[in-house]
């Protein structure tokens, strides 16, 4: 495969350590995240907001929304390096380009989209841009690569339908719960984004019995991958608050799983964030997505959710 002409500036530089790798043997989801994050906070300080996360900042960038594609594995020791640019920038608020590169053979190994709003630091309240950060924009535009773009899923709002009330009506299933802790928070004591997606993630082994994917032996040699995540942001947690995640099939065809990821206050019974993900069967082995054969599928056709979207 040919490498990808490099695009936009170098936001981080580092490698893959063993413990960010999940039991499939690549870097799980919630180091994606964390990366993404990490490359967010260099970006801001090129556009001229080099404190906009330290925890005495008046003013920072608050995410909305990710889009990722993950195209090729990365595994313990692999080097990467991330580059970004600024898409489009309106008064309050940027989308962002962020290409995460194998730096040994160039090719990629994820893309971001991040929505990110510019908002004071503890309100959250969004203001414009200073003129500063409309002007270093400029110079930090860059285009979206085909690679890049929405594949199986969509950048449409959400649908505005997650609740725990909700959820119980359509019958999904629980995936997962707990509690954030301290050390879950960033400096301005609310949730890192990496924490979302990973508990999520944590939940991710219950899934072939919840759809009826695998079982027995055959799911010896198994396991899954995601190709394609989006998730919005409705509210952020902070210490001591509980989540569950609602989850549910919305569709599948003969190598891929849609599939919907609600995480709930139990309290209010409001969402912290709704999630969709294309997901795939992995050969653990082979490192090859193994398609779903007849019967899988004949399980998974009674495990549709209709009507449920982010």
């Amino acid at each position: 495969m040919e490498s990808e002409e490099p695009a936009g500036v170098e936001v981080w530089r580092g490698s893959v350590a063993a413990w960010e790798c999940d039991q499939m043997g690549h870097m799980n989801v919630r180091f994606y995240i964390a990366r993404a994050m990490e490359g967010l906070t260099e970006l801001a300080a090129r556009l001229g907001l080099p404190g906009a996360f330290r925890a005495r900042a008046e003013a920072t960038l608050i995410v909305r929304d990710h889009h990722v594609r993950f195209l090729r594995e990365a595994r313990a020791g692999d080097p990467l390096v991330m580059r970004a640019g600024v898409v489009d920038m309106n008064d309050e608020h940027v989308r962002i380009l962020q290409l995460l590169f194998h730096a040994r053979s160039g090719e990629l190994a994820a893309t971001f989209q991040t929505l990110a709003v510019h908002a004071t630091a503890r309100e959250r309240r969004p203001f414009p841009w200073p003129g500063r950060v409309r002007e270093a924009a400029q110079s930090l535009t860059i285009e979206i690569p085909p690679r890049a773009e929405p594949r199986s899923l969509t950048l449409h709002p959400p649908s505005g339908a997650a609740g725990l009330a909700e959820a119980e009506r359509m019958g999904l299933f629980r995936l997962a719960s707990g509690a954030f802790g301290a050390q879950d928070c960033d400096a301005f004591g609310r949730v890192e984004a990496q924490h979302i997606i990973g508990r999520i993630a944590d939940g991710v082994p219950s899934l072939a019995g919840l759809l009826g994917r695998l079982d027995g032996p055959r799911a010896t040699n198994r396991g899954g991958a995601v190709l394609e995540y989006r998730l919005a942001y409705a509210d952020w947690p902070s210490a001591g608050d509980r989540y569950v995640v609602r989850s549910g099939l919305i569709g599948f065809d003969e190598r891929a799983q849609h599939l919907a990821h609600w995480m709930l206050d139990p309290e209010s019974g409001e969402p912290w964030a709704t999630t969709e993900a294309v997901a795939v069967s992995l050969d653990l082995e082979a490192r090859k997505i193994v398609p779903l054969d007849a019967d899988a599928r004949a399980r998974m056709a009674e495990r549709i959710t209709p009507g449920l979207s982010l």
